[in-house]
């Protein structure tokens, strides 16, 4: 295969991308574009180690300083796509020039979700999405400051247990009734909500946000329906928004991403798109998701590869995503219903249990916590049929969970 290949993105999707083209045996013209002046990075380390100060960001890069150039893959940073043309087969970049590709995936990753109230402009109230974000917030964590969470989710929640770490006062503003119900369920979430509070976290749930409070042109306080929590530091993690307005203004069809079949290619046979921007079609859910994970992002990436080159490989693995906060190392693999039967094997409060989900009696999500070496078991586990009883017993060997196992 000769033709131009041209990747718009500079994250973890993109970076596998090319690797994958290249170590694939793709020898022909390779470019990616970066919107960021730095080469691709992975971001999970901004709100774990690198913001409690266990690691610099210069630790997370994809590859090396001279990967790209040893490779043959040109690479144009800070110089982000803006438009599409996919008649004349070109990218036009924000420099004003023009790029034409042959194949073209897109991989532009996904922008913090703001949240438009009073007081929403004021210094100090931050987003964390990139090397500079992780950065300066670091520096603001202090022992005494007031640090304010607007969103209890997995970004809000680490944040929320690096501020404690540092020695601040914490509120986190959640407007269900538990941090990452809607993810976990009530059950499951009200661990977390126990692990936080243990940790001197004031969780305000039930939130009715209504602005921020500021003087001298810095944020002071969070105004919700119940009152005014002084803050000097404010950061909002209400999730994230894909970047689909290139496609989406070049008429790819888009839904919650764009969307893509199995082999994570458009409606365009030219073009592919993974990673968060990509809503794909996954064969073992029977049906398309959107997954912001790293994990997503380092497999679709290589996907997206794979599939330029016409291999037959497919979009089959299930969500996986981590965390860390304080003592407690958790891997989720699969995708639950909020309302989907709880199963535990060990006991919560005692640090250490696995958790599964179960929708008919089928197993559409596992979970364990600080029990190593045991996710890539519960991953074929996942999608299983098991008697529930079994699931809960330590007795049971976890291999002898799922028939496919042995």
């Amino acid at each position: 295969m000769t033709e131009s290949v041209v990747v718009v993105g500079g994250g973890l999707a993109a970076a596998k991308a090319v690797e994958t083209l290249r170590k694939e045996g793709f020898d022909g013209p390779l470019l990616l574009i970066g919107d960021e002046k730095r080469r691709p990075y992975e971001r999970p380390g901004l709100s774990k180690e690198v913001l409690q100060g266990h690691a610099e960001p210069d630790s997370l890069y994809v590859h090396g300083p001279d990967y790209y150039r040893d490779a043959g893959i040109e690479v144009r940073l800070g110089d982000p796509a803006v438009a599409l043309d996919r008649e004349g087969r070109h990218v036009r970049l924000s420099s004003g020039e023009r790029v034409r590709y042959d194949r073209l995936i897109l991989a532009a990753g996904s922008r913090p979700r703001t949240i438009d109230l009073p007081g929403s402009h004021l210094q100090g109230v931050l987003t964390l999405r990139n090397w500079e974000d992780s950065l300066a917030l670091r520096a603001s964590l202090k022992p005494g400051r007031r640090v304010t969470l607007v969103g209890g989710g997995w970004i809000g929640l680490e944040v929320a247990a690096a501020a404690s770490l540092a020695g601040c006062e914490v509120t986190v503003f959640e407007r269900s009734a538990l941090p990452l119900a809607g993810v976990l369920g009530d059950r499951i979430a009200g661990h977390f909500a126990r692990l936080h509070e243990a940790h001197g976290v004031r969780l305000r749930t039930r939130a009715s946000l209504l602005g921020f409070e500021g003087r001298d042109g810095h944020v002071t306080g969070v105004r919700d329906a119940d009152g005014i929590i002084a803050a000097d530091l404010v950061v909002v993690g209400v999730g994230a928004i894909p970047n689909v307005g290139l496609a989406q203004d070049a008429g790819l069809a888009v839904g919650s991403g764009v969307l893509v079949d199995e082999h994570l290619r458009t409606d365009d046979h030219r073009i592919w798109a993974a990673g968060d921007v990509a809503e794909a079609y996954n064969t073992a859910l029977g049906r398309r998701v959107r997954v912001e994970h790293w994990d997503n992002a380092r497999r679709q990436g290589r996907l997206a590869g794979l599939s330029v080159l016409g291999r037959p490989n497919v979009y089959y693995w299930q969500p996986y995503f981590f965390t860390d906060q304080y003592d407690l190392s958790m891997e989720y693999v699969g995708l639950a219903a909020r309302d989907a039967e709880v199963v535990l094997r060990g006991d919560p409060e005692e640090g250490a249990f696995i958790a599964f989900w179960l929708e008919s009696g089928r197993v559409t999500a596992a979970m364990n916590v600080n029990v190593e070496k045991v996710n890539p078991t519960l991953r074929k586990v996942v999608g299983s049929t098991v008697d529930p009883g079994r699931l809960a017993d330590p007795g049971v060997p976890l291999a002898e969970l799922a028939p496919a196992l042995g």
